[in-house]
């Protein structure tokens, strides 16, 4: 048997993440650009997770790393009592601005997804859409959403699967500007087997079921352009590159986009998997 073998363990000790760094260099990635320009095109995703929460007037809700609001102005709309979070205020004053325009009642507060300043079992529901599982410590957020959460209450996820567009997205610029070593990745949340592990022991029941999202732009390039100058993780990607890897960086994504564009008319649409979760808890 050869001396590495499967049952042998790794001589190749997992680096420990220091996490508080890798968070700055996150916030800071999210606060570059402008989110909302690409967050709201997004708005139908909000929708449905609140109909498969099938939200209630008069229910708390609490969204986590809400971006510009999407999930939270659903909720909203159902007549709910919303509070919308976020760690980039900038983010929270799109929000409150797309609020104030549609006459909507919510609050807005400034939280960290991984410390929320909000009593136990305060809501009646806890969402997220494409948010939380951007966090680095993954277990502490969940540990976080459930605590949060009431008995009986529920927490709605919409999360970008490891195959799918946006998630080939990320592996595809991963191998030209690689992760933080033992940061595990945020695709994994669009998994069964992470929700079950992460949110399993305090779930009376999970429902998670494949959906898509198709993102429409002009053309393939039309989406490049949007992603490098408004979305901070493919800004600051292109940003940490020299110009010959900015090109090859470039030229990776548009065949990226080519391969997953169904249009055949030279605009965009191009189906990304998410996994729309519902977990009701213990």
């Amino acid at each position: 048997m050869n001396a590495l073998s499967a049952s042998a363990p790794s001589p190749f000790p997992v680096p420990t993440p220091d996490l508080a760094a890798v968070k700055a260099r996150q916030l800071a990635a999210w606060s570059s650009g402008d989110y909302a320009v690409v967050g709201t095109t997004l708005q139908i995703v909000g929708e449905t997770l609140c109909e498969a929460l099938d939200l209630r007037s008069g229910e708390r809700v609490l969204d986590i790393a809400a971006g510009n609001g999407n999930a939270s102005l659903a909720a909203a709309r159902r007549w709910c009592a919303v509070t919308s979070t976020d760690y980039v205020p900038a983010l929270l004053e799109r929000g409150r601005a797309r609020a104030a325009a549609e006459g909507l009642d919510l609050e807005f507060r400034e939280a960290d997804a991984e410390a929320l300043p909000f009593d136990d079992a305060s809501f009646d529901a806890v969402v997220s859409t494409f948010g939380a599982m951007f966090a680095p410590d993954a277990p502490r957020v969940a540990a976080e959403m459930l605590r949060v959460c009431r008995p009986g209450g529920r927490i709605g996820l919409a999360n970008w699967t490891p195959q799918g567009f946006i998630g080939q997205m990320f592996k595809t610029i991963g191998r030209h500007v690689p992760p933080p070593p033992g940061v595990s990745s945020p695709a994994l949340w669009g998994t069964r087997e992470r929700i079950d592990e992460l949110f399993g022991a305090q779930a009376s029941r999970i429902e998670a079921a494949p959906r898509h999202f198709a993102f429409r732009y002009r053309s393939p390039l039309h989406m490049l352009q949007v992603f490098r100058g408004f979305y901070g993780p493919v800004l600051k990607a292109f940003a940490a590159l020299d110009a010959a890897g900015q090109t090859a960086l470039a030229n990776d994504l548009l065949d990226l986009y080519g391969r997953f564009n169904r249009a055949g008319d030279g605009s965009l649409v191009a189906p990304s998997e998410y996994l729309e979760i519902v977990i009701t808890r213990r």
